[in-house]
């Protein structure tokens, strides 16, 4: 029996022109075409996916075109929704797009945790509070961003091309990581070697 693989990812901004052409695509089609590939390469039906937030754009129709093309790849799909999915609570009418995601994720929620290899993990769209640099967006929505307490945070949102952030921060985006979900495993790799590298300085 085959092991069960947990991926993140996010942003993945399904049928958004301006996303795509920044990522080297003169059309959003083949952007998304390309994206479900990097995917179903690697993705089984019963790994379990992360998706940190904003599978589109925004907008009705927008959504439901990511929607079906989330409900498309393999994977049992869960969503930590972002600031461009209807779903998130920073809209008002969240609350009416619930049950179209639900069709699709296995469940919906603005962040989670889980523990990974002993270690407390949170999940969420967003950097962490007060951890922008001047390249990012991350100092924007920051009531629904976390404070750093110390946990580990795996995020999306900056579109940055570096899966590192300041501090415990993995961001976990298609932009850092070649337009492909990234493991946990992978996460853990790099948890446990920012550790040792910490404790082999004394810091």
């Amino acid at each position: 029996m085959s092991r069960t693989e947990v991926w993140c990812t996010a942003d993945l901004h399904i049928g958004h022109r301006l996303v795509a052409g920044l990522r080297g695509f003169d059309d959003p089609a083949e952007h998304d075409g390309e994206l479900a590939s990097r995917w179903d390469g690697q993705v089984a039906d019963t790994d379990v996916v992360w998706v940190l937030g904003d599978i589109s754009g925004g907008g009705r129709v927008s959504q439901e075109r990511a929607l079906a093309w989330v409900a498309e790849r393999p994977g049992v799909k869960r969503l930590v929704a972002g600031n461009h999915d209807g779903v998130h609570p920073m809209h008002a009418n969240a609350h009416k797009m619930l049950p179209a995601y639900l069709e699709v994720f296995a469940s919906v929620q603005q962040s989670a945790r889980r523990r990974l290899a002993g270690r407390e993990l949170l999940m969420s769209h967003f950097p962490y509070l007060g951890s922008e640099s001047p390249d990012d967006r991350g100092a924007r929505f920051n009531q629904w961003r976390f404070p750093d307490l110390g946990a580990w945070l795996l995020h999306g949102h900056t579109h940055s091309a570096q899966s590192r952030g300041p501090g415990r921060a993995i961001h976990v985006g298609l932009d850092a990581w070649n337009l492909t979900p990234v493991s946990l495993n992978t996460v853990v790799q790099i948890v446990t070697a920012d550790e040792s590298e910490c404790l082999g300085s004394g810091g």
